[in-house]
C-alpha cells in the first residue's frame, strides 16, 4: 500500500494535468484523479510493470465518463462556456512534457471533438504518446487510434492559431493593453484579426454577454465598453494563467478582495484572434486564492 501510494502521488500532477485538459475544469479533474485512487489501490503491488501507464488509462477513461456528464450540464449553461483558468506560474506545463492543449483558446476548441478524439489528441500532442500506447489506453486498435488523432486534427484545422514566440506575444499583448487602457478604438481594432471573437463567461452568476461578439470593430467596441462599465477602480494583476500572461481584475489589493474578471488573449502570428473574459466567480476562486496569497505582485489597470 505504501509503495502504491507513493507511485500514485508521484503521478498525481501529470494525471491532474491530463484530466484538466480533457474536462476544462480543475475541480472536476481533481475529483477524477481522486476517484482513480481506489481502483489503483486495489491492484497496486500485484506486479503491474508500468504504474504511470496504468494510472493514465484509469484517469483517461474516468475523464471520458465525466466529460459525457459535463457536456449535458453545459447544454444548460447560461451564456457561453469557457474553461476554468488555472495558475501556471509554478508549473507551466501542469505535469506534461509540453504545454500543448493548455491555453484557454485551445481547450475551448477541443469542445468540438468527441471524447475519444479529444483524449487521443491530448495524449498524442501534450503527452507524446505513441499510437500503440494510445490504443492501449483507449482500448482500440493502433489503426483506430491513428484515425482518432487524424480526425481530431482535421476538425481543428483552420481554427488553431500558429504559435508565436514570446517576444511577439509580449509586443501584441502590451499594445492591446495600452490601446484598451487609453480608449483608442482605432489602435485596438488594428491589433485584431478580421474574424476576431470576444467571449465572456458569467455562468448566470455575473453580468456577461450572452453571445460571442464577432468581427474586429465589434470586438474592439465591446472591449472598450466592458472596461468603461466594469473596469473603473479595480485592482488588476498580471498572472500566468494556462501558460500565458492574463489579467485578473479584483475589487481591491487586500486579502479580502473578490474576483471580477480574468482577461486573456488568443494571439497568433496575424494578430489577436480572441478576447476571452471569465467572469463566473466560481471559476475564479482558485486562481484568486493564489494571487491574493502572493506578495509583491505588480498591479495595473485594465
Amino acid at each position: 500500500m505504501t509503495a502504491g501510494l507513493a507511485e500514485f502521488e508521484a503521478a498525481r500532477p501529470r494525471l491532474t494535468g491530463l484530466a484538466y485538459r480533457l474536462l476544462g475544469s480543475w475541480a472536476e479533474a481533481e475529483d477524477v484523479v481522486q476517484d482513480a485512487w481506489p481502483r489503483w489501490s486495489a491492484v497496486a503491488g500485484t506486479g503491474i510493470d508500468n504504474a504511470e501507464a496504468y494510472l493514465t488509462t484509469i484517469v483517461t477513461r474516468l475523464s471520458l465518463t465525466a466529460l459525457d456528464s459535463a457536456r449535458v450540464r453545459r447544454e444548460q449553461y447560461v451564456g457561453p462556456w469557457l474553461p476554468e483558468p488555472v495558475d501556471t506560474s509554478a508549473d507551466p506545463a501542469l505535469g506534461a512534457e509540453t504545454a500543448e492543449a493548455l491555453d484557454l483558446a485551445t481547450l475551448l476548441l477541443l469542445e468540438r471533438l468527441s471524447g475519444p478524439e479529444r483524449a487521443a489528441l491530448v495524449l498524442r500532442e501534450a503527452f507524446a504518446y505513441d499510437y500503440a500506447s494510445l490504443a492501449d489506453v483507449l482500448d482500440t486498435s493502433e489503426a483506430a487510434a491513428r484515425q482518432l488523432v487524424s480526425r481530431g486534427r482535421r476538425a481543428l484545422d483552420g481554427h488553431r492559431r500558429q504559435r508565436v514566440d514570446d517576444e511577439t506575444r509580449h509586443r501584441l499583448l502590451t499594445a492591446f493593453v495600452t490601446a484598451a487602457q487609453g480608449g483608442d478604438l482605432a489602435a485596438l481594432e488594428s491589433l485584431l484579426v478580421g474574424d476576431a471573437v470576444a467571449i465572456s463567461d458569467g455562468g448566470g452568476l455575473a453580468s456577461a454577454a450572452r453571445k460571442p461578439v464577432h468581427g474586429a470593430e465589434s470586438v474592439a467596441r465591446f472591449v472598450l465598453g466592458v472596461i468603461e462599465k466594469f473596469g473603473q477602480g479595480l485592482h488588476t494583476v498580471p498572472v500566468q494563467a494556462n501558460g500565458a500572461t492574463a489579467f485578473l481584475a479584483l475589487t481591491g489589493p487586500g486579502p479580502d478582495a473578490s474576483p471580477v474578471a480574468l482577461w486573456t488573449l488568443d494571439i497568433g502570428r496575424d494578430g489577436v484572434a480572441g478576447v476571452l473574459i471569465v467572469r463566473n466567480p466560481r471559476k475564479l476562486e482558485r486562481i484568486t486564492r493564489t494571487v491574493v496569497s502572493q506578495s509583491g505582485e505588480q498591479s495595473g489597470r485594465l
